[in-house]
Formats: C-alpha cells, structure tokens, sequence
C-alpha cells in the first residue's frame, strides 16, 4: 500500500556521525559542464543555473560533483551559480579526487583540493570524496592525507565512492587506528537493477554509520520509462549508461515492467517508485543527475511515496546476481575518466 501525503516538503538526514545536514536528494553534477569536454549532452553555464535555482526552490541543499566532470566546467558552472543564488554556508557541496595525476597520493590530494576549491569558488568543501579505490598509494598516505584536509579546515567530512567492501572496510580501520578523519558517506552504484552491494559493503556502511549516496538511482533513466531505450541524445550518446546496464537489458526488463506495474497501481511515476525503495532500503540521498527541472520536481515528490513490505517483494524478487559495475580491479590507464563505456 502506498500512501501519498497532499504536500511535498523536502526532507533531512545527518551525513554519518558529522552534524551536516543534507537533504535527501542530491543534485548529480556530471549533467553540469562544457559539452563535448566529457559528455555530448551536458548542459551549458545558462542551463546549469535554472536547475541549480530550481532545486534550491525545492529545498535540495546537497549537491556533487568531481574534478574531472567535463575538464574542471562542472565545479565552475555549480560554483558560480551556487554564489549567486545562495549563501554558502546553506549548502552542502561534495567533490571528488582520483581521476588525476598521482591518483590518491598526498602529494595529488593537497594539489588537487586547491584547484577543487578555486573553481567552485570557495575556500572550504563540505565532503570530499576518493573517486575510486587506488592500487598505487598505500591506505595509511590517502588516509593521513584527508584527515590533514579536515584538521586545516579545507574540508569538513570525508566520503568514498565505488570500491569493494573490504577496501572500504581497511580504509576505516587505518583512520580508527592513527586518530584521523573516518568516511561518513558512501557514494555507490546502486539501484533496483544493481543490487551488488547488498552482500558487503552496505552491511560495513550500516555498521559503521555511513551515509548512502548512492549514483544512478533510476539506473540511466531505465526505471523511468517502460521501454529500454529513449529518444534522447542522452540515450543515445551515453555509452557508459550503456557499459553499464545493456548486456543484462533480457532479465533486468522483468524489473522494469514491475516498477511500471506498481507505478499504475498506484498512480505515481516510475521514478517515484525507484527513488521510494531506495530510501526504504536506509539509503540518505540518492544522487540525481538530471537535465530537466521536471525530473527534480518528480523526485521531491517521491519522498510522499511509501511502499509496503509486499511492493518491496515484489519489485526486488526477480533480481539476479551481475557483474560488478562500480568497483574496479586495477587502476585504468592515466587519463582515462570514462570507467564501464560500451566499446
């Protein structure tokens, strides 16, 4: 039974043990940037600005994006709308480290949070978040590294993303061992067609209160539509959509014919149904990285869906294992930014 509320008002969550709030919905800003520098279909400074307003209209607070998002265009776009929209201290702004030179090592960390914070245009970050697992530089240098981050006052919290969990898990013991900054959100592929992370490393999240902030909740917009493919450049451009989510499209489609099943029982979207499982599933903020202001409008609506233990049944039961899609065994080649691109 789902049970719909007249109103929607955004809704708060803690970010792990810290005392930053965010709301629960991020604003994904891999869609903000320079075409062509990353992705076709990323939206201009122009563009940018209206959903960065629009979301703030809602109540959305979180936004994140990365170093490496469209060559450094997406912090600049975000930080510049951010500026002329909204006092600073009434965000919630997460970046990202690994795509670069020197990976995760100190020397790259102190480096690339000075350029993170002069193109957002800021001389703090609220969460700073390790890209990737890297091979190459020893847990304890990365861990001293934003923890020294932390102390200075550059950064107020640290989070990870991707990895396996016993990566994440040694990454919080080194911290717990020296005295530093331990993660306090975990940004992961998750969502009702990617459910990987269920055997290991959101058990160490829940354990360890971490936050959930997981990307691709509505897995490339494949929960939002009945049929696989859209008409859009998107979807017809985005080749690590494709990576990510073609090769299993004959037995993830089960799933997708289920979230529309309950859509039209219900009378609510498609991605209202997705976002709504994600947040009975414990997650904080799923990340959205939409292009219109319209998606951003569906989403704070979903926080007025409730789903019953039986809608959860139903839509989880079909699911079957996958390949890992997020975590990676080796780090890729230097200069490589685009991870799982259909070739």
């Amino acid at each position: 039974m789902i049970v719909k509320e007249v109103s929607v008002n955004m809704e708060y969550a803690k970010l792990g043990n810290t005392d930053i709030e965010v709301s629960k919905l991020c604003v994904g800003c891999m869609s903000f940037g320079k075409a062509g520098t990353m992705h076709e279909w990323t939206l201009d400074e122009t563009e940018t600005e209206k959903i960065v307003t629009h979301a703030l209209d809602l109540g959305i607070n979180f936004f994140d994006t990365a170093n490496g998002y469209s060559q450094g265009t997406s912090e600049e776009y975000l930080g510049r709308a951010l500026k002329k929209n909204v006092p600073r201290d009434k965000v919630v702004i997460a970046s990202k480290v690994y795509f670069n030179p020197g990976r995760l090592s100190a020397a790259a960390i102190h480096r690339e949070i000075e350029g993170t914070l002069e193109r957002l245009g800021t001389d703090y970050l609220d969460l700073y978040i390790i890209h990737r697992f890297d091979y190459d530089t020893p847990i304890e240098e990365t861990m001293e590294a934003l923890n020294d981050l932390v102390v200075s006052g550059k950064v107020r919290a640290i989070g990870a993303s991707a990895m396996y969990g016993y990566q994440f898990y040694n990454m919080q013991l080194a911290a717990r061992d020296h005295g530093w900054t331990p993660f306090s959100a975990m940004e992961n592929h998750y969502n009702l067609l990617y459910r990987e992370d269920e055997r290991e490393l959101i058990p160490i999240c829940r354990q360890m209160n971490v936050s959930l902030m997981p990307y691709s909740p509505l897995a490339a917009g494949h929960l939002t539509r009945p049929q696989w493919n859209a008409d859009t450049i998107r979807s017809k451009t985005d080749r690590v959509a494709m990576g990510k989510y073609d090769s299993t499209q004959a037995q993830d489609m089960e799933i997708v014919r289920r979230v529309h099943a309950l859509s039209e029982k219900h009378g609510v979207k498609m991605q209202q149904i997705a976002l709504a499982w994600e947040w009975a599933k414990g997650v904080t903020a799923p990340i959205i990285g939409a292009t219109k202001v319209s998606h951003f409008d569906d989403a704070a609506a979903a926080l007025d869906v409730r789903l019953s233990e039986e809608d959860i049944a139903y839509l989880e039961e079909p699911y079957v294992p996958h390949k890992i899609v997020g975590a990676i065994d080796h780090n890729p080649a230097e200069g490589v930014m685009l991870l799982d691109e259909k070739k």
